[in-house]
C-alpha cells in the first residue's frame, strides 16, 4: 500500500462508521439533531407549562420549520445509517437486541411524529413553505380525515419521543457508570 492510498483509507475511515466508533457524518447527524430536538422539546414544554407567552413564541415559533428540517435530517440519517450498517459498532446478544429495539423505536417516532404533522398541515389547506421553500400550496378546503391523526397523536407521540430520547441518554450514562462501558465515546 502506498502512503497516498493509506492516507485516503485513513481519511475515509474518519468520515465513515467503523466497528469501533461512528464516523464524523453519523456523529454530525446525531449531535445536530440532538440540539434541534432539544430546542423543539423546550418549546413544547414551555407551551405546556407557561402557555402562550413571549418566551414560548420565541422558542416555539420555529416549531413547524424545525420539525420539517428534522424530518429531512431523519430521512438522510436513515439512508446514511443503512449505507453504513455493516461497518457500525456491533451490539451482540440480548443486550444488542434491546439496543436495536430502542434505536428502532426512536427512529419510528422521529419519522411518525413529523409525518403526522405534515399530514395535518396538508389537510388544513394552509400553505407550508419552511425557509421559503414551497412544500404545500394553499387550498380552499380542509380534508378533515388528514387532520385527525395528528390532532389525536402528534402531541402524545412527541412527548413519548422525549421520554424515549431521555431514556436513550440515561442508558449511555448508565453504561459508563454501572458497567464501565464507554459506549458514549463511540458517538463523541
Amino acid at each position: 500500500m502506498t502512503e497516498q492510498s493509506g492516507h485516503a483509507t485513513a481519511s475515509r475511515t474518519v468520515w465513515l462508521d467503523t466497528p469501533e466508533r461512528y464516523g464524523r457524518v453519523s456523529r454530525g447527524f446525531h449531535w445536530v439533531m440532538a440540539a434541534l430536538f432539544a430546542w423543539q422539546f423546550t418549546g413544547a414544554l414551555l407551551y405546556v407549562t407557561i402557555g402562550d407567552a413571549a418566551l414560548t413564541r420565541l422558542v416555539g415559533g420555529s416549531h413547524f420549520t424545525l420539525g420539517f428540517t428534522l424530518f429531512v435530517l431523519v430521512l438522510l440519517r436513515g439512508v446514511w445509517g443503512l449505507a453504513n450498517l455493516h461497518r457500525r459498532p456491533a451490539h451482540p446478544g440480548a443486550p444488542g437486541r434491546a439496543v436495536a429495539a430502542g434505536h428502532g423505536l426512536i427512529y419510528l417516532l422521529m419519522v411518525l411524529v413529523p409525518s403526522l404533522a405534515l399530514l395535518r398541515q396538508y389537510g388544513s389547506g394552509k400553505p407550508f413553505a419552511p425557509c421559503g421553500i414551497p412544500v404545500m400550496p394553499a387550498r380552499e378546503t380542509k380534508i378533515e380525515w388528514m387532520m385527525l391523526p395528528a390532532d389525536l397523536f402528534h402531541y402524545w407521540l412527541g412527548f413519548t419521543l422525549l421520554v424515549v430520547v431521555l431514556g436513550h441518554a440515561a442508558m449511555a450514562f448508565l453504561h459508563r457508570r454501572l458497567w464501565n462501558e464507554t459506549v458514549l465515546t463511540r458517538m463523541t
